[in-house]
């Protein structure tokens, strides 16, 4: 049956269509809630208790019948019962909105003047407590809190694989003695020379055959390049030959997983590494595990895993030949 309100005079459909969507307990619920108030979806889970999914769905539903409007506001929305609803829906609504009283609605309501009186009086955080990286506000984005940190960074010699576009390069090579991005792919590394902060250096190579004598760097930066690589297991010992004794190398991957149809278009041929698995691959490479553990976990489906691990190369480590 169609979702869209009708109009006055609508057909029997419609009709059935309308009485469908109101006789939704959670639709009527989430009517009264967004009555007199605008509310982020956050917060109407916050409110209700009910599931992001679960709430998203009938708002979705009200949306498209007309019931509601939104606005966007950053990367929130805001929802409230549209002021000019479709006439056949309005009149229900005018008529059922009134009559509604029910425990759960008067909670609701009480948790939802709470939250207003939160965020009027300026106490934003306190509103959004326990989910505030949901939410948007000025200036406070991963991204600035990434640079925040960086500063604390002094990483020495750094050879960044698979180092992209030259963004990385941006953050690491102003806390780096050196800095040498590599990556095999030419387009990609003209666009990182363009880019790139005075300093850097970029080499056009592969993560399994570095151009590079034992014992050169610092620090190694694997970011989301080992589901590229066509043998992992060389590409760490390679890290880990150019590492200096007492070097770090630092990975960050996507955890193991059953979709590479969803992954195949990025370029991955590794359906990615469970924490146990990455760890034994950089003890068999000579590097001396310190954290390997998945570290995030995507909201949307298929909720892909992110992996950290952070190795040592042990100080009395011998150099091998290239």
């Amino acid at each position: 049956m169609p979702s869209v309100a009708p109009t006055a005079g609508g057909t029997l459909e419609d009709s059935t269509g309308l009485l469908n969507l109101f006789g939704d307990p959670t639709r009527l619920r989430l009517l009264a809630l967004l009555a007199d108030e605008e509310l982020s979806v956050a917060e109407v889970v916050k409110v209700t208790g009910l599931t992001q999914s679960r709430v998203s769905t009938h708002l979705g539903r009200l949306l498209k019948a007309g019931l509601l409007r939104d606005r966007k506001v950053g990367s929130s929305t805001f929802y409230r019962v549209h002021p000019a609803m479709p006439r056949a829906a309005a009149d229900l609504w005018d008529h059922l909105g009134p009559t509604l009283d029910d425990p759960a609605l008067r909670e609701d309501a009480e948790r939802r003047d709470a939250l207003l009186r939160a965020r009027d009086e300026g106490t934003w955080p306190a509103a959004i407590a326990g989910e505030m990286e949901r939410h948007y506000s000025p200036g406070r984005t991963w991204q600035a809190m990434v640079h925040g940190l960086a500063a604390l960074l002094e990483l020495g010699d750094v050879l960044d694989v698979g180092c992209g576009d030259g963004w990385s390069a941006s953050l690491f090579a102003p806390r780096s003695r050196s800095y040498v991005g590599v990556d095999r792919s030419e387009r990609v590394l003209e666009a990182a020379e363009r880019r790139g902060p005075a300093g850097a250096r970029f080499v056009h190579a592969d993560m399994e055959r570095l151009p590079f004598e034992a014992d050169t760097f610092d620090t190694a930066l694997l970011f989301h390049v080992l589901p590229h690589a066509a043998d992992p297991a060389v590409a760490l010992t390679e890290a880990a030959r150019v590492l200096r004794p007492g070097g770090r190398v630092v990975i960050t991957t996507l955890g193991a997983h059953d979709h590479l149809d969803r992954t195949a278009g990025y370029g991955h041929g590794h359906p990615g590494f469970a924490p146990g698995a990455l760890q034994a691959l950089l003890t068999a490479a000579g590097l001396e595990p310190v954290q390997c553990a998945v570290t995030s976990r995507e909201r949307k489906p298929p909720h892909f895993e992110v992996v950290t691990a952070l190795a040592r190369k042990p100080s009395g480590s011998r150099k091998k030949s290239s």
